[in-house]
């Protein structure tokens, strides 16, 4: 990786920090060493990059400081139309118009060349348009329970047909391919379940709220899910 490159993603990791990152973080993000590091980043500020330094603790841009819109390469371009389109095409309406107007801004700033890629869809970029009201309903109720950290009612219905009311934490949502699931803790069976949100009946966002823990979470349920994995796959 070249320097010039090396400094601007440098840069790029100290916009996208609230709080400090350390020079080790940097160099296993970068893949280089540490002392790499400690010239890239005084080469920076010998250029007029205000960069604070806590002893011990690490790096972070002055507060207010701002650079010149980054410019995206004609990959980035791909990447960045392809998952707007899966969000415009797959997601609750409210995130859907969020990405379409994410897309138009990106649009706005392009130069000419990388502009006709945005505008015209690439061959191999299809992403089939799915029925919302069949295969996302609830999506954005549940995503606002989700934030909040609210308790819902749902009535599901399971394969079976079989019909069931169940007070959950909401805690994440996975996306199947055509179908959204969702990911709760059940106060029912004291466990991790998943509900298809195309199964559940009605919904309802309740006056009580939760808190994550240690043995209750999304990362913990991701973490189970892993575990099983690596002993099936052992």
């Amino acid at each position: 990786m070249r320097k010039a490159e090396r400094l601007f993603q440098i840069l790029t990791l100290l916009r996208s920090k609230r709080g400090v990152i350390t020079a080790q973080q940097i160099a296993q993000q970068l893949e280089v060493s540490e002392r790499t590091i400690y010239r890239d980043i005084q080469a920076l500020s010998l250029s007029g990059v205000p960069i604070e330094s806590e002893a011990g603790v690490g790096y972070k841009l002055k507060a207010n400081f701002s650079i010149p819109p980054i410019m995206f390469d004609e990959a980035e371009i791909e990447a960045l139309l392809l998952g707007g389109r899966m969000v415009e095409s797959w997601s609750n309406q409210s995130m859907a118009k969020a990405a379409s107007s994410a897309l138009a801004k990106i649009h706005a700033v392009l130069p000419d060349k990388l502009h006709q890629l945005s505008v015209e869809q690439p061959e191999w970029l299809i992403v089939p348009q799915f029925n919302s009201a069949q295969y996302q309903q609830h999506n954005e109720q549940i995503s606002s329970a989700i934030k909040n950290r609210q308790v819902i009612l749902l009535n599901y219905q399971d394969e079976a047909g079989n019909l069931t009311s169940r007070k959950v934490w909401p805690l994440g949502m996975i996306y199947w391919g055509k179908t959204w699931t969702l990911v709760a803790w059940c106060t029912l069976r004291q466990d991790y379940r998943m509900f298809r949100l195309d199964r559940i009946q009605t919904l309802d966002n309740l006056t009580k709220f939760f808190q994550t823990r240690e043995d209750i979470s999304l990362q913990h349920y991701i973490n189970l899910i892993k575990q099983q994995q690596q002993r099936y796959s052992g």
